[in-house]
C-alpha cells in the first residue's frame, strides 16, 4: 500500500474557501445526497480524554475524521482539540489522502451556515452580529459576506480584548466591523440584525431571544451536545427552525431537545437543511428562522474530497 498524500491545514484553506465549501455542499445535496443517512458520530472515553469518530460516505469515497479531546493538552502548551480526515477509495476503502482536520471543520462549519442562510437570510443585511469571537467568527464574515451584501459586523464576547482581535481579523475582509461588550449595545446590534451566528461555547442562552426580528436569519453553532444551548426556548418557540437532520438534533442538538422538554417547540416543528436546499422550505418573514447545526460526517467528505479534487 502506498503512503497517503499529506495535506495540511494551509493547503487545504488554499484550496478551498469557505464559499466554495458551500457550493460543494449544496451541489452535494442538489445531486441526491441524504444527509438523514450518515453514520452518527461516536464518542468512546480514551486516556485522559475522548476521541470522536465521524465516518461518512459516496458512491465515490468514505472518510472518517478522527479528533481528539485532551483537556489537559493547554497546559502542555498543545491543543485541546486535534482532528485528522482519512479519505479512502470506496471501492477498496484504501487510505489515499490525509487532510488537516481542524482546518476541514474550519471551512464546513461556517459553509454550512452560509448554505442555510443563503435561502433564510434577508436579501438586504444592515447588521450582521458574530456572537463569540473565536475560531469560527472570521470563517463565517467570510462565508456571510459571499452570499449577501453586509452593511455592518458586530462582534460581541464577553472578554474584550478578544472581541477586539476578532473584530480586526473581520476588518482585514474589507467588512466595516465593531467590537460589542455592553449589554444595550449586543442588544441593538441584535435588534438590527438580519444574521445572527452564534458561536460560543456557553451552555446558557447567549441572547435574549426577544431581540431578534421577524425574518432574521439565527444560526447557532456552539455546540452538539444535549445539556448545553445557546438560543432560549423562547425564540425557538416563536421562530421557523431548521437543523441538518432531526434525528441527529434529537440525539446531539441542546438548543433543540432543551426547547422540547420545556414545551416551546415540537418535533414536528422542525424542518431540514436539505429541504432548504431544494426550495422545499423557504424564509419566514412573519417569524425569525433558527438554524440549528451540530456538524455532520457527510459535510467533512464532501469538503475533503472538494479539496483532493482541486489539485488534479
Amino acid at each position: 500500500m502506498s503512503t497517503p498524500t499529506w495535506i495540511d491545514a494551509d493547503e487545504v484553506l488554499r484550496r478551498v474557501s469557505a464559499d466554495r465549501a458551500r457550493t460543494l455542499l449544496r451541489a452535494a445535496v442538489e445531486g441526491g445526497l441524504d444527509p438523514a443517512l450518515d453514520p452518527s458520530r461516536s464518542s468512546p472515553d480514551a486516556g485522559a480524554g475522548q476521541l470522536l469518530l465521524m465516518p461518512s460516505s459516496t458512491s465515490t469515497s468514505a472518510g472518517v475524521k478522527v479528533l481528539s479531546v485532551a483537556p489537559k493538552n493547554p497546559d502542555r502548551g498543545l491543543p485541546r482539540i486535534q482532528a485528522w480526515y482519512v479519505l479512502m477509495d470506496a471501492e477498496t476503502l484504501t487510505p489515499s489522502v490525509l487532510l488537516d482536520g481542524t482546518a476541514l471543520t474550519a471551512l464546513r462549519t461556517p459553509a454550512t451556515s452560509a448554505l442555510a442562510a443563503e435561502v433564510l437570510a434577508p436579501d438586504e443585511v444592515a447588521e450582521l452580529v458574530l456572537v463569540g469571537g473565536g475560531p469560527q467568527a472570521r470563517g463565517h464574515a467570510e462565508a456571510m459576506a459571499a452570499i449577501r451584501r453586509i452593511g455592518h459586523v458586530s462582534v460581541v464576547d464577553v472578554e474584550g480584548d478578544r472581541a477586539e482581535a476578532c473584530a480586526e481579523q473581520v476588518r482585514e475582509l474589507g467588512l466595516d466591523c465593531d467590537a460589542v461588550t455592553a449589554r444595550d449595545d449586543v442588544e441593538a446590534a441584535v435588534r438590527r440584525a438580519g444574521i445572527v451566528v452564534c458561536a460560543t461555547s456557553s451552555a446558557e442562552p447567549v441572547i435574549d431571544g426577544e431581540w431578534v426580528a421577524d425574518g432574521a436569519c439565527v444560526v447557532a453553532i456552539g455546540s452538539h451536545e444535549p445539556d448545553r444551548r445557546e438560543l432560549d426556548a423562547g425564540l425557538l418557540g416563536r421562530s421557523q427552525v431548521v437543523v441538518e437532520d432531526v434525528a441527529t438534533a434529537l440525539r446531539e442538538a441542546g438548543d433543540v431537545i432543551m426547547a422540547i422538554e420545556e414545551g416551546a417547540l415540537a418535533e414536528a416543528d422542525l424542518h431540514v437543511l436539505r429541504d432548504v436546499v431544494l426550495g422545499r422550505v423557504e424564509r419566514a418573514v412573519d417569524r425569525p428562522n433558527v438554524v440549528k447545526t451540530v456538524g455532520m460526517s457527510w459535510q467533512d467528505l464532501v469538503v475533503a474530497e472538494g479539496a483532493v479534487s482541486e489539485a488534479e
